[in-house]
């Protein structure tokens, strides 16, 4: 790989060296031509960047930025032809450059910058021939790690490229996969500001001067929230198109992980709808929950909600990649996971959409699965009514007067258990009618509509409940009991 001062001592070229004479040692990749804007943009790193000077800003302070940019971005050199539409280079910038250092160097009127990419590339070719094999060792050591030894894999890679790598969620930048180290705390403090929760926060590949050493950022590309942090050993860095490979090979082991990641979900949400109905021996239930990473002695049941537009979709791989295997079962609107009991809460809403309704069961154990479902209900219950994101059972506020699931249960078979009895066999249609009836304000005609039946068969109805239930339905304090009982119902109600 040709250095910056080989390249200027290259006869048939002519170049001469304007500034930034203490970076004369560094080592050039590639050769690259650009007249736009912020040049830095389209460095990948190690680059001498050659522009005809449109690049370049006339005012003193763009061009310090031009030449900090460019470092930050890991080019080697900024050449500038000569006769063309550069500005007056300012004392500022030279300064600037020397400092840095940025070495800028003059090409002669009329040499062609293709001459200048042919010395690069030729003296690139034994480089080239070096990039292939390292890249043909980059995707066998997918093979050689295996399925499911994503740590192998990443100390693998490490030591391909002489460098540290972490692979972490750009939203927490804590690490991706469970198995990973974390980054060191005081980087992580430092790289915060760097990173942001979206795409396009930063760009794809940049080198970055963090706590005296170079690091970069490149996205995995085949998931939007994972970042690939590379930490150098020695000069020269690591190759940028190798990188790219070591990054692809990242994805693809991820993208593996997910799948199985996915294949955990549907298994488990099948084992827990048969667990919560009751279909399971305790022994088989300690052999399951041991299967899915969740301790048989004890676990948490947590049942959580979302607004509109918000999905919980991943949070069985939030919670996974910080180190809690989960089950999951998504029902008409909530999700509920099975968790080790070491989850606390700062943790879970970590792991969740912001927004997030949760309550959290009491630690339960095989025997107590379906007591847990409901406490976790009820809990959920809580939270909405009271406006709290986040309610463990038996420690939040009291839930429309009453402190337990207990409670509310007997309250819902005291009110509308003559009615469930009445339709068990029959067309579910009291339960349905009085929700609707009382939520559109005990509007006949809109009620009527609602359903798509006719008013007449709405006052019938109503009328039988009255009749079932012993109570006026024109008493307010009978509409409010009855709209009680039917808030807990629904709530704490988990259907095939």
């Amino acid at each position: 790989m040709i250095t910056v001062a080989e390249l200027i001592a290259e006869p048939q070229l002519g170049l001469s060296l304007i500034a930034g004479s203490k970076g004369l040692g560094n080592r050039i990749t590639w050769a690259h031509t650009s007249d736009l804007p912020r040049l830095w943009e389209w460095v990948t790193g190690g680059e001498i960047m050659m522009t005809n000077g449109l690049s370049i800003p006339a005012d003193a302070a763009g061009q310090v930025e031009l030449a900090q940019s460019l470092v930050r971005a890991g080019a080697s050199a900024l050449a500038v032809g000569e006769k063309m539409h550069a500005p007056p280079l300012l004392p500022e910038f030279m300064e600037a450059c020397n400092a840095l250092p940025l070495p800028v160097i003059n090409v002669p009127y009329p040499l062609p910058f293709i001459a200048i990419a042919r010395s690069v590339a030729e003296s690139s070719l034994l480089e080239e021939s070096r990039r292939l094999r390292q890249t043909a060792r980059i995707y066998d050591l997918l093979r050689l790690a295996g399925a499911n030894n994503w740590q192998t894999l990443l100390n693998g890679l490490a030591a391909e490229l002489n460098s540290q790598l972490f692979v972490v969620d750009r939203r927490c930048l804590h690490p991706w996969h469970p198995d990973s180290e974390a980054l060191p705390t005081t980087l992580a403090a430092e790289l915060g500001h760097l990173v942001g929760p979206a795409q396009g926060a930063a760009k794809n590949f940049q080198w970055h001067r963090v706590l005296d050493q170079d690091v970069l950022l490149m996205e995995i590309p085949t998931h939007a929230n994972a970042l690939l942090v590379v930490l150098p050993a020695s000069d020269p860095h690591p190759d940028a198109v190798v990188l790219l490979h070591a990054a692809t090979v990242l994805g693809l082991e991820l993208s593996r992980t997910v799948l199985g990641l996915e294949n955990r979900l549907r298994l488990g949400s099948e084992f827990l709808l048969q667990a919560f109905d009751g279909r399971y021996g305790i022994k088989d239930l300690e052999s399951r929950l041991s299967e899915f990473g969740i301790p048989g002695q004890e676990f948490l049941v947590v049942s959580m909600s979302t607004n509109a537009g918000q999905h919980l979709a991943n949070a069985h791989s939030n919670l996974w990649r910080h180190g809690f295997p989960t089950t999951c079962l998504e029902r008409h609107n909530k999700l509920h996971i099975l968790v080790s009991k070491e989850c606390s809460n700062e943790q879970l809403l970590h792991a969740l959409p912001p927004g997030t309704m949760i309550g959290v069961s009491t630690p339960a154990t095989p025997t107590g699965i379906q007591s847990a479902l409901q406490e976790s209900l009820w809990a959920l219950g809580t939270a909405g009514s009271n406006n709290e994101q986040l309610v463990r059972y038996a420690e939040g506020p009291s839930w429309l007067g009453l402190t337990s699931h207990e409670e509310g249960q007997a309250l819902v078979q005291r009110l509308l258990g003559p009615v469930f009895e009445y339709e068990r066999g029959r067309q579910p249609d009291l339960i349905l009618t009085l929700k609707t009836y009382l939520d559109l304000q005990r509007s006949w005609q809109k009620t009527a509509a609602a359903l798509f039946t006719h008013r007449q068969t709405i006052i019938y109805r109503i009328r039988k409940i009255s009749e079932l239930t012993g109570l006026d339905m024109t008493a307010t304090s009978a509409l409010a009991q009855l709209w009680f009982a039917l808030q807990i119902h629904e709530a704490m109600e988990i259907r095939e």
